[in-house]
């Protein structure tokens, strides 16, 4: 049980420390758009895979982990409640359509990026008073929809391929 746990909290560590990674990475790639906020979403992948691996709790702590540190490290106030408000509506919505039957790593992942977007969005419009904003919704869903899918995509591939927990023989 002792090794189990800890193989458990070592994964969390793993997850947490590829999510910042990949975040930090993804903050060097610069996008061919005009739309300012479009990002590939990579670290969101760690969130995907542990919400299907462990459960909703590993997957929250980890997320408001890397949302907090990377906004320390590489960002800044206003980063983190665009990060935040972001992450939380979508985490709110992958771990309610994670419950239905026919969900999936895509599917769930999909959401995500979907929500993710329109929480962003949604903060944006209320801190500056700018219905306007309203105009990217529909390139933001685009964008949510195709990284998404992308996103989970590989997340599928790593729950097949990284094996679930620690094999323990006496």
């Amino acid at each position: 049980m002792r090794q189990k746990s800890s193989y458990k909290i070592a994964t969390l560590g793993l997850a947490l420390t590829l999510a910042l990674i990949l975040g930090y990475v993804e903050s060097l790639i610069i996008l061919p758009v005009a739309i300012p906020g479009i990002k590939v979403g990579l670290s969101n992948l760690a969130v995907v895979f542990l919400l299907y691996r462990y459960g909703w709790k590993e997957a929250l702590l980890v997320n408001t982990a890397r949302i907090l540190l990377s906004s320390l490290l590489f960002g800044s106030l206003m980063g983190l409640l665009f990060s935040a408000s972001g992450a939380l509506l979508s985490f709110l919505f992958m771990i309610t359509v994670k419950r239905f039957d026919f969900s999936s790593p895509q599917f769930t992942s999909v959401v995500g990026g979907v929500t993710h977007n329109v929480g962003q969005l949604v903060a944006a419009m209320l801190l500056f008073s700018q219905v306007m904003l309203g105009y990217y919704l529909p390139v933001l869903l685009v964008a949510g929809l195709i990284t998404g899918l992308l996103n989970g995509m590989l997340a599928d591939i790593l729950l097949k391929r990284i094996p679930d927990g620690l094999q323990i023989n006496n």
